[in-house]
C-alpha cells in the first residue's frame, strides 16, 4: 500500500466502524473490503480486521448493554459452541469462489428482506430451544471461522427473521457474540503468525471514534425501523464484498 492511500484507508475504516456499530456489528467484512481496495498485503488484512473487530465489538457491547438491550439467557447458548467451531472453520479448506457466492447470496437475500419488506417488530419474541440455539451457534461459529468475521453479520438477521429477538436485543446479543469469536480468532492468528501490523494504531483510533459514535446512536437514539434499514445496507455491503472480492 502506498503512503497516499493511507488517509483513504483511515477514512474508510472510520466510516465502516460508524455504520456497522450502529446495528450492533463490529465491521470485519467492511474492513476487509476497504483494506483490499487499498492494496494491503493479504497476510496483514485478517490480523488487522480481527484487532479492529475486537475494539469496536467491545465498545458496541457496552453501549447496547448500557441501553438495556442485552440478554444473557439468549446469548450464552449461541456463544457456547461458536468458539471451538470458529477455530475449526479456520482449518477447513473449501472451494473459495463457490463459497463466496453462496455466502454473498445469503447476505444479499437478507438485505432485500429488510430493505423491501422489513419484518414487523415482534411483540412477544420466542427464544429457540437450547438444542436449536447451540446448533445454530456452532454453525455460525464455523461460518465465522471460514469467512474471517465475528459471525454477527449472520446472527442478527437470523434472530430477527426467526422472531427470536426484537431488533435492539438482536443487536445487543450480536456484539458480544462477535467479540468472543474475534478474540479467540485473533489469539489463534497471532500464535500462528507471531506478527501484529505496526500501522494498526491509527486505524484503531479511527474505529474507536467511529464505533463509539455509531454504537451510541444505534443503542440510544435510533428507532428499530431505522436499525433494520441500516442493517439492510450493512448486509448488502457484506454480500457484495463476498461475491466480488
Amino acid at each position: 500500500m502506498t503512503a497516499d492511500l493511507f488517509p483513504v484507508l483511515v477514512v474508510g475504516i472510520f466510516a465502516v466502524a460508524l455504520l456497522y456499530s450502529s446495528v450492533g456489528h463490529a465491521g470485519a467484512s467492511g474492513y476487509i473490503a476497504v483494506m483490499s481496495l487499498c492494496s494491503m498485503a493479504p497476510a496483514e488484512i485478517k490480523t488487522t480486521a480481527l484487532l479492529l473487530n475486537i475494539l469496536v465489538a467491545t465498545i458496541t457491547s457496552y453501549q447496547f448493554w448500557r441501553g438495556g438491550h442485552f440478554s444473557w439467557k439468549l446469548f450464552w447458548p449461541f456463544a457456547l459452541l461458536s468458539i471451538p467451531f470458529a477455530f475449526l472453520g479456520g482449518y477447513l479448506p473449501l472451494p473459495a469462489p463457490l463459497f463466496k457466492m453462496l455466502v454473498g447470496g445469503i447476505l444479499l437475500y437478507s438485505a432485500a428482506r429488510f430493505l423491501l419488506k422489513p419484518p414487523p417488530e415482534e411483540s412477544d419474541p420466542h427464544a429457540p430451544s437450547k438444542p436449536v440455539a447451540l446448533s445454530v451457534g456452532a454453525g455460525l461459529g464455523l461460518l465465522s471461522g471460514l469467512t474471517g468475521t465475528g459471525g454477527g453479520i449472520f446472527l442478527t438477521p437470523l434472530l430477527i427473521l426467526m422472531g427470536w429477538a426484537r431488533t435492539m436485543v438482536a443487536s445487543g446479543i450480536s456484539a458480544p457474540f462477535i467479540l468472543v469469536n474475534s478474540i479467540f480468532g485473533l489469539l489463534g492468528n497471532i500464535s500462528a503468525t507471531q506478527h501484529v501490523p505496526t500501522f494498526a494504531l491509527p486505524l484503531a483510533m479511527a474505529v474507536i471514534i467511529g464505533g463509539t459514535i455509531g454504537s451510541y446512536y444505534g443503542s440510544q437514539k435510533l428507532p428499530h425501523r431505522a436499525i433494520k434499514r441500516l442493517l439492510a445496507v450493512v448486509l448488502a455491503i457484506a454480500g457484495l464484498k463476498f461475491i466480488f472480492t
